[in-house]
């Protein structure tokens, strides 16, 4: 079977499952693994913010939602060219990917002929069900549940590792110019490594918040993971927030790969987090994963 992935999450679930011979169009920004976007053709581009600051990014995008205008290009010769059976594309964010009623309306155009299967998850569970459904249509239902038990089993070790420990009030901060707090799975994941979220939107979407309302929430830890950036990124954005909220914990997390894509990697998000906020039960994250902001 002939596979394409349109949003770098999808990516990382094809190669969790053995695929990645199977895959042969990725995104601009499947970085993960790095070879991704070396060995496949990339079929959607878009524009590198690298050198932006958060609020020119902000401005950026909502410009260009409110003139109805891609925040993605779709290369439709290399979407015809490569003749994929399955698309994995999704509808749960317009600023993460392609919407998959635009590339359905791309393939008729094209006249091609290739199944789209959204992946629009807003919990931790819908999460780990989206690999088993990638499983079941790729043919590997298998290696799926082995992949999701797998994951659970390193839930059960941190639930076990932090049962009986006071949680902490957990905000995590998603953006911070302006202020966005965190939804979909991203609370999922602090309760799962032992916090109360506050300031938070459980299985819903991330809206604009203030620092008022952040600090209202009274946290006990602040967690900056801003979408789009590894933990330089964040930890330069985490300095705004000590600013913002002076006296409370500020950690910035390498959001892209723990926390704001819905792949097998949030586990490690999870591990991170616990570790952060439980240290003398979870064992130290790894390099690059989290740092402490003064």
């Amino acid at each position: 079977m002939r596979l394409m992935s349109l949003l770098p999450s999808a990516t990382e679930i094809v190669y969790a499952l053995g695929l990645d011979d199977d895959l042969v169009g990725v995104t601009f920004e499947c970085d993960e693994p790095p070879t991704a976007r070396r060995d496949k053709a990339i079929v959607v581009g878009g524009r590198d913010t690298r050198g932006m600051t958060p609020a020119e990014i902000d401005s950026y995008v909502k410009g260009r939602m409110a003139a109805g205008d891609d925040l993605y290009t779709l290369h439709a010769d290399a979407l015809a060219g490569l003749a994929s059976d399955l698309i994995l594309t999704q509808d749960l964010c317009r600023v993460c990917a392609l919407p998959s009623g635009q590339v359905s309306n791309a393939l008729d155009y094209l006249g091609c002929r290739a199944d789209v299967l959204s992946l629009d998850p807003y919990t931790l569970d819908e999460v780990l069900d989206t690999f088993v459904a990638v499983g079941e249509r790729t043919g590997v239902p298998d290696r799926a549940g082995v992949l999701v038990a797998g994951l659970r089993r390193r839930l059960a070790a941190v639930a076990a590792a932090v049962a009986g420990a006071a949680a902490p009030r957990v905000a995590v901060v998603e953006w911070v110019d302006p202020p966005f707090t965190a939804g979909h799975w991203v609370p999922d994941l602090v309760s799962a490594a032992g916090g109360n979220p506050v300031a938070a939107r459980p299985g819903a979407r991330s809206t604009q918040t203030t620092w008022d309302a952040f600090a209202a929430a009274d946290p006990d830890v602040v967690l900056v993971a801003p979408c789009g950036f590894h933990l330089d990124g964040a930890a330069q954005q985490a300095r705004v927030v000590t600013d913002r909220m002076p006296g409370v914990p500020v950690w910035a997390l390498d959001g892209d790969s723990l926390v704001v894509r819905p792949g097998p990697r949030l586990i490690d998000g999870v591990e991170t987090i616990a570790a952060v906020l439980h240290p003398d039960r979870v064992p130290a994250a790894p390099a690059g994963a989290a740092a402490r902001v003064a």
